[in-house]
């Protein structure tokens, strides 16, 4: 059979011969890959092709070059740069004739797939031709040459990192997108190609923007094109807006009027998704100078070079009253549809950032437009001032805020059960959850809620989780951190008269037939775990007796009756919420002796619950499970071994699972819990378990956020079981060296790049520590010796990178520790010819982090000691 009807059949509506032609699909790949590649791009850039088959044909030959999971992508890259060069270079060719087809299908197909090919070879220094060739396109008469063109150096732009584009070419292709983009090229399609292609091209016209001729030309064309009478080319130009405003923040001054009279109009006048991208533009101002005000904090002088230049601040007389407008702007159904997002929504959004960027300033040019509609009889002004109430409540000081929440709370309350409007009700108790999240709780000096109103507020709420499912969830939220702000109250909480009746109410919520709807049966249990973590000793006797009533709803959803997939969805769902609501039982309960010791009665019940819940197979609910069992595992203590024969096969799946790499990463940290829990009981266990831990540390398929926990959870089993750890020390140490040598060179690395090497140090500085610590005393503490030279290396390599953050560091002074104790005159001698040791522990002991300082001094006492043998 020819290619075009095999994948004209893969599209069938007969399964059997779609699923005939996957596999027949499947197998030619696999038996002749350049023959398999080659076909398709004949047959995407075939013009007597049915359009049907060219789509799909691109569309494989993309899905043969990349792929969402890393390890998977970095094998098709790799198959690619070994495919033949005349292979490669034919596709090429077709892919490029492609461009030029009159079938948009086509055209747009391919140069996504150019892109592709562009992302792998450019930065190898192959395919330099492209982008010349891509721009002689440029010229051409027919127009959608001209628009596939421009997609396609969009696209590019968005595949490649900017260093692999010399500055020569960066400028043609920004001069081909910005022309695209003008006024004079009458082709709206072309303009809305380059609108789009500029918004993937800003990272590359770093240069370009320092160049006040160019970065104007670029600011006035973008500015044209919100004018345009195409409404996805004013979205469009916008959205560039929108991006230049936090790539460029510091080039904005000059137009930032002219941007403030555009989007004004925008928002005023304009379609919805043209007004939303114009109120993003102001959304995305203040999310920058939220992240400068808080790098520098508030302590720069009028003359330093801050880079922030205040432009919320001198907006805010008119860009307030702005927002204030669109508030009004609501649908009549938007509290019912999750993820709805209109113009009032994205307003108020707006608006609490801007609340955040300036502070108290706001408050005098919000609270009118709340007085003049919070009564009015039209439900729109009364959710509108309601909910602009709300968005200012984070940003600006108590002392402002609370005297007006004080006069508010009773309308408040009283609105929430008696306003007639849904909608009024349901902003009312989003606004009531911000005042207890901002303006409540022990750092608040004034609190808003007093003896006097707290048995109100409690009824309210509750009153409020009967009402339709959008105001039950928020009144739900808004008593979770009503719960919240009491956790640090010690011995008595003035919620406590109300405990049993909170807990009966939140459990009555969870049974409605409705809690399926705005996520109300997940805020219900979210809100129950909340109270009974705050809560004291004084109610720990009703926690006691929620325990067999969680029990009894999880064993309930274990009995098999037949489910179809969409109600064994949402018992797996609840099943997760009920482990949840577990596991926080079991903390607290576990957490003191009285409780501790009444609560064993049902350790062993439940436990048998969670195996029964691994059974079901469903990722979501093993995490919830495997965290919950960790739980269990360190209130129970070295009882816990007898529950060790039948979890150990559910904890070994957990390591194994190189797919949902969260479950991965829960199960390593319960690995930690159990072997704090049973010491050294958890023996028999640890050959299986240090096979898992190493393969999973070897393999390139596994998360890279699993490793650094893997380090840690080494220690633990160290820790556990002491000098038994000899065995596995061929083994491991290895393995620490070379994380550790990857993880010491980090210079020109980006943020989250850094990030993420603190947190893979720390788990390495924890396992030698776990370690050291569980050789100590041991005669075997010898066998350590060899590895302590690297380990100061990896010290000293650290400390001179700079880089690391409060964290690592007391890790690192820790180690250094470990070391000296545990090695005594054999490190002594080591530590004193370290190159950084004795900064590194200066520096320590002088720092404002009293938990560093602390593990500084007690190295110091270490090492002295050392030294003196």
């Amino acid at each position: 059979m020819e290619v075009t009807q095999i994948l004209l059949n893969a599209q069938s509506v007969d399964s059997t011969v779609r699923k005939r032609a996957e596999e027949t699909l499947k197998q030619f790949q696999e038996q002749n890959l350049p023959g398999f590649l080659l076909s398709l791009s004949g047959e995407l850039a075939s013009e007597e092709k049915p359009v049907d088959s060219r789509k799909l044909a691109g569309l494989i030959l993309k899905n043969a070059l990349d792929a969402k999971e890393q390890h998977r992508k970095f094998e098709l890259v790799q198959r690619w740069l070994s495919l033949d060069m005349t292979v490669k270079a034919q596709i090429k060719t077709c892919l490029l004739q492609t461009l030029s087809s009159p079938v948009p299908e086509a055209h747009s197909t391919a140069s996504q797939v150019i892109a592709k090919v562009a992302g792998i070879e450019l930065p190898q220094k192959q395919w330099h031709e492209l982008i010349v060739s891509l721009l002689s396109n440029i010229h051409q008469v027919p127009a959608h040459v001209k628009q596939a063109t421009l997609e396609t150096l969009g696209y590019l732009c968005e595949e490649v990192s900017p260093d692999v584009v010399d500055q020569d070419q960066v400028n043609k292709i920004l001069t081909a997108v910005v022309q695209g983009m003008n006024a004079e090229e009458g082709n709206n399609d072309v303009r809305l190609a380059a609108t789009r292609a500029l918004y993937n091209a800003l990272v590359f016209a770093q240069a370009n923007f320092n160049n006040d001729m160019e970065r104007d030309f670029i600011m006035r064309v973008v500015c044209e094109a919100t004018l345009s009478p195409e409404v996805k080319i004013r979205q469009a130009a916008f959205e560039c807006l929108a991006s230049i405003s936090s790539t460029y923040y510091e080039k904005l001054a000059p137009y930032i009027q002219d941007i403030f009279n555009i989007t004004a109009k925008a928002v005023k006048e304009d379609v919805e998704p043209v007004a939303l991208q114009a109120i993003e533009f102001w959304s995305s101002i203040c999310d920058e100078e939220i992240d400068i005000l808080e790098d520098y904090g508030g302590d720069f002088t009028a003359d330093s070079d801050v880079p922030c230049y205040y432009f919320i601040k001198q907006a805010l007389p008119a860009l307030v009253p702005m927002l204030l407008e669109t508030l009004l702007k609501q649908e009549e159904d938007q509290d019912q549809d999750e993820g709805a997002w209109n113009l009032a929504m994205a307003g108020g959004t707006c608006l609490g950032l801007v609340a955040r960027t300036v502070g108290d300033d706001i408050v005098p040019l919000v609270m009118p437009f709340i007085q003049e509609n919070i009564s009015k009889p039209d439900w729109r002004q009364r959710e509108a001032a309601t909910y602009a109430f709300g968005s200012i409540l984070e940003g600006p000081s108590p002392d402002k805020l609370t005297p007006l929440v004080n006069v508010a709370l009773n309308f408040m309350l009283s609105a929430l059960t008696k306003d007639p409007n849904s909608h009024v009700k349901d902003t009312t108790a989003w606004t009531l959850g911000r005042i207890f999240e901002f303006l409540h709780g022990s750092t608040v000096e004034t609190p808003v809620i007093t003896p006097a109103n707290c048995q109100l507020i409690v009824t309210v709420l509750l009153q409020g989780m009967k009402d339709a499912p959008n105001v039950a969830e928020k009144s739900c939220g808004a008593l979770y951190f009503l719960a919240q702000g009491y956790e640090d109250m010690g011995a008595s909480s003035p919620l406590t008269p109300y405990f049993q009746e909170i807990v009966q109410s939140l459990l009555t919520v969870t049974h409605r037939e409705d809690a399926g709807e705005s996520r109300l049966r997940t805020a219900a249990y979210e809100t129950l775990n909340e109270v009974v973590r705050c809560s004291t000793d004084e109610t720990a006797p009703m926690v006691l007796q929620l325990t067999p009533i969680i029990m009894t709803e999880l064993h309930q959803t274990l009995e098999g009756q037949k489910l179809s997939s969409d109600e064994r969805e949402k018992q797996s769902d609840l099943q997760g919420l009920l482990c949840g609501c577990l596991q926080v039982i079991i903390q607290k309960l576990g957490a003191s002796e009285p409780t501790k010791f009444v609560f064993m009665q049902y350790a062993d019940q439940i436990m048998n619950l969670f195996l029964r819940v691994f059974a079901c197979r469903n990722a979501t609910v093993h995490e919830e499970a495997m965290l919950a069992i960790g739980a269990l595992a360190y209130a129970t203590g070295p009882d816990f071994a007898k529950h060790m024969p039948e979890f150990y096969k559910y904890l070994e799946m957990g390591l194994q699972n190189f797919e949902e790499y969260q479950v991965c990463a829960v199960t390593v940290g319960v690995v930690g819990d159990v072997c704090r829990a049973l010491e050294d009981k958890i023996l028999p266990y640890c050959d299986g378990i240090m096979t898992q831990l190493l393969k999973d540390l070897s393999s390139n398929q596994l998360h890279r956020s699993v490793k650094p926990p893997i380090f840690s959870c080494l220690g633990d089993i160290a820790l556990a079981i002491g000098e038994n750890f000899e065995k596995y020390l061929m083994y491991a140490m290895p393995m620490l060296q070379s994380a550790a040598e990857l993880s010491a060179h980090t210079s020109g690395a980006d943020d989250e790049m850094i990030e993420y090497t603190n947190l893979l140090r720390n788990g390495i500085l924890e396992a030698y520590s776990g370690i050291f610590q569980g050789f100590k005393n041991s005669p075997k503490t010898q066998l350590l010796i060899s590895y302590a030279p690297h380990i100061l290396q990896f010290l000293d390599s650290i400390y001179m990178e700079k880089d690391m953050d409060d964290v690592v560091m007391k890790a690192a002074i820790g180690v250094l520790g470990d070391l000296a104790d545990t090695l005594g005159s054999n490190a002594g001698s080591l530590i004193q010819q370290s190159l950084s040791s004795k900064d590194f522990l200066n520096e320590c002991l002088s720092s404002d982090d009293h938990l560093i300082k602390e593990s500084a001094e007690w190295a110091k006492l270490a090492i002295t000691r050392a030294i003196s043998v």
